[in-house]
């Protein structure tokens, strides 16, 4: 075993360790069930829709995303607003409130709680550990390695 390989295996065994001891714990992982999260999730990657292009981007049929807007937009996550380079297409879009449940959804980890863990680290180490998980992930994303296994797009993590 190589001690690159060594380190690999070390980190991953802390990352575990850091997962199991910070997750969440205030509520449930989720309050979006996954068909309205998978539409909230897309509409946040792709910018705007109609009701047919946001259908057709997830091979779903027209009147179940339909259905799911439905849904969100009675619940506040989602507006439907005119498309201001065609008044005749009505674009459906996140509200603050979508945003919001989004940002709290993709929160893994107890912010509160890394917070009171990282205040008891010597001056410098909260800063020096995040800027080596940053170079982690930047060194992985200079191999082509993309969040979530996906391609390269403007809502990539922002570090």
């Amino acid at each position: 075993m190589t001690g690159e390989q060594a380190q690999a295996e070390r980190f991953a065994e802390l990352f575990r360790a850091v997962y199991l001891t910070f997750h969440r714990r205030d509520q449930p992982r989720s309050e979006l069930h996954g068909a309205s999260r998978s539409v909230l999730e897309h509409l946040a990657l792709a910018g705007p829709l109609t009701i047919g292009e946001a259908a057709a981007h997830m091979c779903r049929a027209q009147s179940v995303i339909s259905e799911i807007v439905t849904h969100l937009e009675r619940d506040g996550l989602l507006e439907r607003q005119s498309d201001p380079g065609d008044r005749r297409r009505t674009l459906i879009w996140l509200t603050p409130a979508g945003h919001e449940a989004l940002r709290r959804d993709r929160e893994v980890l107890g912010v509160d709680l890394l917070a009171r863990a990282m205040a008891r680290l010597p001056p410098g180490q909260a800063d020096a550990l995040n800027a080596a998980m940053r170079a982690l992930i930047e060194g992985a994303q200079s191999d082509g390695v993309r969040p979530y296994g996906g391609e390269s797009h403007d809502h990539d993590l922002q570090l």
